[in-house]
């Protein structure tokens, strides 16, 4: 029994934290980013050429033939009406690329390649003069290269084992940056910084650290996200923005919370989580917590002082027998151990700890993924 309990725990993959984290500091810029300075999304759609009979069946993609009429046409080649090209060595793709903030004219970017039709393979193909349009439809690069792609590797014994898809591929540094994004870094008279995570007493941590450090006055939480700050003229402004990105925040403790991933199983949590008494049954399993006050008082000459704990006892039951714990406080890392000892699956463990939260004994955010 206790074989099968560790095969089933091994199959379930749960991987428990439970770690109690004290209060630390952490630089500003690993916890928020300054508003306005972000990176863009472009897109393109453009033709790949040059490839070995594994391009676009041209039949059923009629939009290749078209893009390359189209194309041809600009370079001045007219093709006779009514004329049925039968391609082999052509895919159309679509483009993407990342713009990074405060990016230049003339700067390189990667770019990614991927077939937009029935292409079995752009390896070894060659991406012509292709726009890359931002949200406004304003072109803001052109990409153009030879496409990179992974493909099938040998393995032992002469078997293939299939690396990535033939499909899609990359060309580093395939694209230039034609215009510039503007930002609203150098004017105003403020600067705004704007937390990865929104929470009270996070912004006002930082602006009162921000204050710390400039004084009074300079710094204010206007939400639970966003912190204003007083910035000088837009030639200290990277300096001035430097500094504070290096300045250390003391954070407090992080919620409580439980995150459950459905599909094996896992469960991770950010602290100690705690159970208030309660009592489960799921199926052939059945929880039961109780939790009981205990008080030590001190002799009437000892200058001791009186203590109160909490006894916590733990039961839980299967088909196939009964497992008795005690604990000085009931701790939800404890349950799904044992839970996993006794065999439950994943299922079983999502329904508990939801029917937990529900009753209001988990104290803690539960997160199914």
């Amino acid at each position: 029994m206790f074989a099968r309990s560790l095969a089933r725990l091994a199959a379930a993959a749960l991987a428990i934290a439970c770690l109690a984290f004290p209060a630390s500091a952490e630089r500003l810029r690993d916890l928020a980013s300054l508003q306005g300075v972000r990176p863009n999304q472009l897109i393109g759609y453009g033709l790949v050429v040059g490839l070995d009979g594994t391009g676009d069946q041209t039949t059923q993609t009629p939009f290749t033939v078209a893009s390359l009429a189209n194309m041809l046409s600009q370079l001045g080649v007219q093709l006779p009406p009514g004329t049925n090209l039968q391609l082999k060595n052509v895919a159309a793709v679509m483009v993407t690329a990342q713009l990074p903030a405060f990016a230049k004219p003339g700067q390189p970017l990667d770019v990614t390649v991927s077939s937009l039709g029935n292409a079995k393979s752009i390896r070894g193909g060659t991406l012509l003069l292709t726009p890359l349009k931002g949200a406004d439809q304003q072109i803001y690069a052109m990409a153009q290269g030879n496409v990179v792609v992974g493909g099938a590797g040998a393995a032992a014994g002469g078997s293939k084992v299939q690396v990535n898809h033939l499909s899609a591929g990359r060309i580093p540094a395939g694209a230039t940056v034609e215009r510039a994004v503007a930002s609203p870094f150098a004017s105003g008279e403020y600067v705004f910084f704007e937390l990865r995570e929104g929470d009270f007493s996070g912004a006002n941590l930082v602006a009162e650290a921000i204050e710390k450090e400039l004084g009074p006055g300079h710094a204010m939480a206007l939400d639970g996200r966003v912190i204003r700050v007083k910035a000088p003229s837009a030639a200290e402004r990277v300096a001035f923005v430097a500094r504070l990105e290096n300045l250390d925040i003391a954070r407090g403790q992080a919620p409580a919370r439980v995150i459950v991933n459905a599909r094996n199983g896992s469960v991770v949590m950010t602290r100690a989580v705690t159970l208030e008494s309660c009592a489960i049954a799921h199926g052939s399993l059945s929880v039961t917590i109780k939790s009981t006050p205990e008080v030590s008082q001190p002799n009437a000459f000892g200058r001791g002082e009186t203590v109160v704990t909490e006894k916590t006892e733990i039961d839980l039951k299967s088909g196939s027998g009964a497992i008795h714990l005690m604990e000085a406080g009931a701790k939800l890392a404890d349950v799904v151990k044992a839970l996993n000892a006794l065999g439950a699956n994943a299922q079983d463990l999502v329904a508990i700890l939801e029917a937990m939260k529900a009753s209001g004994a988990l104290r803690a955010e539960l997160e199914i993924i």
